[in-house]
């Protein structure tokens, strides 16, 4: 028989091709199996939080070492720092829109306690409940900041992160120019501002006082500012009986007219352009109160970490030159003395791609040493009672004066309309130290506002 040399040359041909065929659809098939997502697939978590350089104290504690410690650990696991480099009311919108879209959802996000309940309300945050009631390391977090981190159906969508207090920092070098006593220990509001008018009268070069009251510093202006008088006062902001916002108020006008009093009768806070700019706080600690350009600043516990070696500005021998003490009540009434302590926590999001593996960087992330860690890097105060026993917790400047402020704390309302209310306070502020609005207009502003905010039946007057 004969043997037509090319048409088996043809089949051989053919041949090759359907293996070659089989050999790349096997190919394509284990690569889909590896994208859905096998034991031995690397997993990306994006984590999210606000930013204020590069070189910031978060940003720094993460580049540590400490994500390459966790993904040496966690071989299928890499992570990615998302850092936002936004002012604080910038950052919240950021994240918002982020948090929307499957597609755009980091897999962590730092959340201000002030802004979980309204997240969740809305959606954007997954509950961790079943989680936190697994982790051992649950136990740790104190009590009381468990409840900022709750959602209004009861769940649990944050872990806290780090807490605070708030007072008056004073730069004792002034104060001794200027006569004043030092250790200062103010009694009551007017001290407080006696003191300011003194710096003033005494050193007309130096600012005698800062408080935020930009509305660019977003929840900076309602915690730092407002509630910091307001809770000095008879007078809260929410009834936590009739369940209704309290827009009028003899505290509440009496906060205002301090606000008044400080940047437009007395004329003893900074000038506007600083005031209301969203860098005012970096601007009073970075700059002007370690400089000798500032004697007094209303703000968080957290703010004299400016003036550690690590930050922007350090000072030798701090103590000897800065102080810290509690914002005394309205007219020294019992306890004496008033603060508002909150702080950030981390969430995942309900829309993040990897929440397993996201939850596995929270519990590192939040284990007693590197917790411990991260509120020492950025001078805050932690959330887990046992951070005391670490070495170097307590022995940082100002920490002890902080944690006894603690006794005298009060917490932002747990309602998920607190953060429509806050924006509303933080205009107003920054229209009365503009002078814009007189203190008594300001609350007639606050009630139609609010009440347009939350519903006519939802607030009530005292």
């Amino acid at each position: 028989m004969k043997v037509n040399k090319s048409r088996i040359a043809l089949i051989l041909t053919f041949c090759s091709i359907l293996l070659f065929v089989s050999a790349c659809s096997g190919s394509g098939t284990n690569k889909a199996k590896d994208s859905e997502g096998t034991k031995d697939a690397t997993k990306e978590v994006t984590i999210s939080f606000r930013s204020t350089g590069s070189d910031d104290a978060l940003n720094t504690y993460f580049k540590s070492g400490l994500v390459e410690k966790f993904e040496s650990e966690n071989p299928g696991i890499k992570i990615k720092l998302a850092p936002i480099l936004a002012s604080e009311g910038d950052y919240f919108s950021k994240v918002v829109l982020q948090m929307k879209s499957e597609d755009t959802a980091p897999d962590i996000v730092a959340e201000d306690t002030s802004i979980i309940k309204s997240d969740a309300q809305a959606g954007y945050l997954e509950p961790l409940d079943s989680k936190v009631t697994a982790w051992s390391d649950w136990n740790n977090i104190t009590e009381s900041l468990k409840e900022g981190v709750k959602g209004e159906d009861g769940s649990f969508y944050g872990i806290p992160a780090t807490t605070d207090t708030r007072g008056l920092w004073y730069n004792k070098d002034l104060f001794k120019k200027a006569g004043l006593p030092v250790p200062w220990e103010p009694k009551n509001w007017e001290d407080v501002l006696n003191a300011a008018r003194t710096i003033k009268s005494k050193l007309p070069d130096v600012t005698p006082m800062h408080m935020t009251v930009g509305k660019a510093s977003g929840e900076g202006v309602t915690m730092q500012t407002l509630e910091m008088l307001l809770y000095g006062t008879q007078d809260q902001l929410y009834d936590f009986d009739t369940k209704k916002w309290i827009v009028n108020s003899p505290g509440l006008l009496d906060s205002f007219k301090f606000i008044n009093q400080v940047f437009n009768v007395d004329k003893t806070g900074p000038s506007l352009q600083i005031a209301l700019s969203g860098q005012a706080g970096s601007m009073a600690f970075e700059q002007l109160l370690p400089k000798d350009k500032m004697a007094i600043g209303l703000d968080g516990s957290w703010a004299g970490s400016a003036w550690f070696p690590t930050g922007p500005s350090p000072i030798d021998n701090v103590t000897d030159k800065m102080g810290f003490v509690a914002m005394p009540t309205q007219n020294g009434q019992d306890p004496g003395a008033t603060t508002m302590s909150g702080g950030w926590a981390w969430s995942i999001p309900a829309k993040a791609k990897d929440k397993d593996e996201a939850w596995k960087f929270l519990q590192f992330i939040m284990n007693k040493e590197n917790a411990t860690k991260r509120v020492i890097a950025e001078g805050a105060l932690s959330p887990r009672t046992d951070s005391v026993d670490v070495s170097g917790y307590l022995d940082r400047p100002f920490v002890k004066e902080a944690q006894s402020f603690v006794q005298y704390a009060h917490f932002r309302p747990t309602n998920d309309k607190y953060a429509s209310v806050s924006t509303q306070l933080q205009g107003i502020v920054e229209s009365i130290a503009s002078g814009k609005l007189t203190p008594e207009d300001a609350v007639k502003q606050f009630k139609d506002s609010v009440s347009r905010v939350v519903g006519a039946d939802q607030v009530e007057e005292k």
